[in-house]
Formats: C-alpha cells, structure tokens, sequence
C-alpha cells in the first residue's frame, strides 16, 4: 500500500470508529431507565428536556426544582468560552515564535487537536476522567458512566439532591438558603452538570496543544492524530481522574467538605494536570525525536514578534477564565484568584526582561511575552491558595527558574523547539511546589495553616508526593 493510500485508510478507519463509539454512545444512553413518562432519570435527579424544568424527587412522593444559580451558570460560560479562545491564543504564540516555515502548519495542528479533543471528551474522554468510582481500579480511571455524555445534564447539576445545610451550594452561594431548600451534594452544585463537562473539555483540548511547541518540524498530521488521541485518553484522562476526579492523588476532591482542607494534591486550575504534564510529554517527544535539521547549524529566531505578542496577550486575557474559572461558582475566591493571576503574571514577565537584559545586554519582547506565559502557569495551581503578596513570590520564582531552565536546556542542546518544557513543565513544577508553600488559611478558610510559610508544612509535603 503506497503513502498516499495508506494515509485515506487511516482516515477512513478513523471515521468508521468514531462513528461507531458515537452510536454505541447514543445506544447506551437510551438504554438508561425511564423514571415516568417523558422524564429520563440521571444522577442527577429527574429532569426533562424542557430548560425550565429541574425536578427531583423528594422520595416522599414530591417533586423539588433544582437549584441552579444563574449568575454561577453566566459567570461559568464566559470562563469557559475564555479557555476556550486560549487554544488559539497558544498558535499564535507559537506561531510567531517558530520559523516562517512553520506558521501554516502550527495553527493547522492546533485546529486539528481541538476537533480531535472537543469529541474524544465527549465520547469517552470526560467518564475516563470524571467518571465515578466503583472499584479500587477506577482510582486509576473513571467509570463509563458518561459515556457519550449520558446522565451529563444540561439542566440538572452534578451530584444527588440532598439538604442544603454543610454542602458546597450552601457555603458558597451569595445568597443565604432559605429553610427547607435542596441542594446538589456533589460539587459543582450551582450549575448544570454539562457546563461542568465543557469546562473541563477546554482544558483536555488545551493540554495536548500545548506540546506540540516541543514537536514542530518533525511531526507529521497523521502521526499527530494518534498521538493525540492516545495521548489525550491515556495520560491526559487518567491524570485528570487521579487529581480532579477522586483518583488516586485528589483523595475523593469532587466530595470536599468545605470546613476541611483538600486531600493531597492542591491544584487549583491545572498546574499538575495542565502543565507539568504537556511541558514534561513535550520535552520526551523531542527527545525521542531527536533534533531538528540544522539545529545549530542555521538560524532559528522567531519570525514575527507582533504575532507573538498577540498570542501572550490572548493567553493573559484567556487565563482569567482558566483560573478564575475554576472556582465554578462567584465567590471571594474567584476574585481572589483573578487578582493573583494577573499579579503573578506581571511579575514574572517583569523579572523575565530583567534576566534577559542582564543576560545579553538589552531587554527583550519576546521575553516579557514568555516569562508572562510563566507567570501564568507558575499560578495556575496556586491561585486559588495564595494571596496577592505570594502571588508576587510566585512572579519572581517563575520569571528567575523559568528562565534557567531554557538556559539549562540550551546547554544541553535538548531541542525543544519553543520552549515548553521550561516554561510549562518547569513552571508548573514550580508553582506547585510553591503552592505548598505559600497557601494560605486567610485565602482558603480551612481553620488550619497549609502552607509552610503560613501555617504548617503538610501542604508542601501533599504537593511533593502527588508531584
């Protein structure tokens, strides 16, 4: 089979099994047990498909409305459509930082991996990650109870309806539940299950897209696909689960009660599952890759620093939504998490320029846009911990440790085309560790320091072992 045939066999095997988990998908959720007529019950209580409609049964023969809270839901679609716009933002930053050459097949590949992880998240991506618990296995990987986004609700929220009184809607809520109210006992329990879902899914595209920075000039689109799609279901998901979803790291996190600091890992937003994983998966494919020709040997600046800009500027405004966001609810920490993040991206992109200019002699745009980048990721895991004064630590940590380590990697010739191992991989791994560090009870109200400078050093030994 010559090249070319080969290439339309493995779309058509593409098409074919996508097509075929999507209709097993659709089966298995019609196969779920009507609760009454016109009604489909879910986790999540019974709902219809009226959007105005939210019931749940009282189990004493009543029926209860669900309690979404709308301003939650409004604030949760603007974060998510702001990840969302980041994907982008990732190819036009790459783009202007890769040769000339490269700019056409850079936003192809991002565009490719949005559409590849935009379905594989909703055919089987979401229940490996967020799927629930049965066994000891599924602290490993989710169950397939979300299969083709059945039982993901896009009027009903995630967990069974239960009193308001000690859960996450009753704490976190603006206003005050009146007695007698219902509230979902899993968290998110403000808004639709589904927008959870597709809050999730822009950080699973993102992920991936972020590595092709390290691959570029020596990947082809059809090895891209597979290895997206593997990549996506068995290291993005897996990790997902074990941090987010109840796995093996997160200790049960979706269960929190809000009077008790979180088991093990604390990432807020993604620093472990994000960052450290692309940066670290970007760094082994280059690696086992090799270098690209003439490294070394002819120039490899990047072309268009105005296109550059544009793509950290994207990511700056994107990344209030990544953070801020995951909050999932409007509350003191989702303003403190904005305040930090823009804090901590300042100054590491302050402390970037900086390093350069006593580096080469002269300030560098390029470098305020990367170490800008850095900031963003190095508080992406704190930012729901740590006040303003820590996010400005986190600044200068990110920009000086950032910085050396695409020094360090230079010296030891890796080729890592743009740079994403030691800003995203070194990044992450420093703001999660600082995170430990400096998380503090004033910020997060637990009732107990965890953050070594704060309180005691349980939060900076949890970051070590889940790193």
């Amino acid at each position: 089979m010559n090249s070319r045939n080969y290439k339309y066999a493995l779309l058509l095997v593409a098409a074919v099994s996508i097509t075929a988990t999507g209709a097993m998908s659709q089966a298995y959720a019609q196969s779920v047990e009507d609760g009454m007529d016109g009604y489909v019950k879910g986790t999540s209580g019974i709902y219809t498909g009226n959007p105005n409609e939210c019931w749940y049964d009282d189990g004493e023969g009543g029926m209860l409305p669900c309690l979404i809270d709308t301003g939650d839901t409004a604030w949760m679609l603007t974060a998510t459509s702001l990840v969302l716009f980041m994907s982008p933002g990732v190819g036009f930053f790459y783009g202007g930082l890769a040769r000339s050459k490269n700019i056409v097949n850079v936003l192809g590949m991002t565009l490719i991996v949005m559409g590849l992880m935009s379905v594989q998240w909703v055919l089987w991506g979401y229940s490996l990650a967020f799927g629930g618990i049965d066994s000891d296995a599924n602290l490993f990987m989710g169950n397939l109870d979300y299969v083709g986004f059945n039982m993901v609700s896009a009027w009903a929220p995630l967990g069974e309806v239960g009193p308001c009184q000690d859960t996450w809607s009753a704490a976190y809520q603006m206003n005050e539940m009146k007695d007698g109210d219902y509230c979902s006992q899993g968290w998110p329990g403000t808004v639709p299950h589904q927008l959870f879902a597709m809050f999730q899914a822009t950080f699973a595209i993102i992920t991936p897209i972020l590595i092709i920075g390290g691959l570029i000039d020596r990947i082809k689109f059809s090895a891209l696909i597979v290895f997206v799609l593997l990549w996506g279901t068995f290291v993005y998901d897996p990790i997902a689960h074990w941090v987010w979803g109840g796995g093996y790291i997160g200790g049960g996190s979706l269960d929190l009660d809000p009077d008790l600091s979180p088991s093990y890992a604390l990432d807020f937003a993604g620093g472990t599952v994000v960052h450290i994983t692309s940066g670290f998966a970007a760094l082994a494919g280059a690696l086992v890759l090799g270098r690209r020709l003439g490294y070394g040997k002819v120039p490899m600046e990047p072309h268009n620093i105005p296109m550059v800009v544009l793509g950290a500027g994207i990511l700056w405004f994107g990344w209030f939504g990544f953070n801020a966001g995951s909050e999932v609810m409007v509350d003191g920490i989702t303003v403190s998490a904005w305040t930090v993040t823009n804090t901590a991206t300042g100054m590491a992109a302050i402390t970037w320029v900086l390093m350069s200019w006593a580096h080469t002699g002269k300030p560098s745009v390029v470098g305020a846009a990367s170490g800008a980048v850095a900031g963003l990721v190095a508080i992406t895991p704190a930012s729901g911990w740590v006040g303003p004064m820590a996010a400005i630590i986190i600044g200068i940590a990110a920009g000086t440790i950032c910085y050396a380590a695409i020094a360090f990697k230079s010296a030891r010739k890796w080729d890592d085309a743009l740079d994403v191992w030691g800003v995203h991989g070194m990044g992450g791994l420093t703001g999660a560790i600082l995170t430990g560090t400096l998380a503090s009870p004033h910020v997060w109200d637990t009732g107990d320091g965890i953050g070594a400078w704060t309180g005691t050093a349980e939060g900076m030994e949890q970051q070590a072992i889940s790193i």
